[in-house]
């Protein structure tokens, strides 16, 4: 388990948003390495980056990222993440079985296409403890340029040997509120 920082469990190459780093920014987008994660309660995920010039920078909100060399040019908070961080213990990780998998993102009341990056655990807080309020954030690279953490009942993942969905979001599916235990 983290503690408030941690390791993405495999870095990412991005563009930052200069206009959220630099005094005076000379180009909108400068590349960096996307190595870290800062979770405080009440606040977005932080992005920690590594840039050309050998600058740590720490905190940076997902909207202030980029992975191509033309991102869509609005991207707000709220479609760069659903929930605020509600902890500050938590493990990431890449499901093998998801690495790599086509995905929809609902962000707001729009839905993007992307590829499934890894999953962010959060535990030991309130909302973990009760099932219908539990979450696991799960970090995409969206076709517009952008990236965006959803909760699951957010995403689609097509997986061509497997799932059959044309697109639909279900609704058939209940929301979990039971606690089992075996003694």
């Amino acid at each position: 388990m983290n503690s408030v920082i941690g390791s993405l469990p495999k870095h990412q190459y991005v563009l930052v948003d200069t206009s959220f780093t630099h005094k005076a920014p000379a180009d909108r987008w400068a590349p960096a390495v996307w190595f870290g994660l800062v979770s405080l309660p009440g606040r977005m995920w932080g992005c920690n980056v590594l840039f050309e010039s050998g600058a740590l920078y720490r905190g940076l909100p997902l909207h202030a990222l980029g992975h191509s060399n033309n991102p869509a040019r609005k991207w707000a908070e709220w479609q760069a993440q659903r929930w605020d961080c509600y902890g500050t213990d938590w493990s990431a990780t890449e499901y093998t079985y998801l690495k790599e998998l086509r995905t929809k993102a609902r962000c707001g009341g729009e839905t993007f296409e992307g590829e499934y990056l890894f999953t962010v655990v959060p535990a030991n807080d309130a909302f973990s403890q009760v099932p219908e309020q539990g979450k696991e954030f799960t970090f995409i690279r969206l076709e517009n340029g952008r990236f965006t953490v959803q909760p699951t009942d957010h995403l689609l993942f097509e997986e061509r040997s497997f799932t059959t969905n044309a697109g639909d979001w279900p609704t058939e599916f209940k929301r979990q509120t039971e606690i089992y235990s075996c003694e």
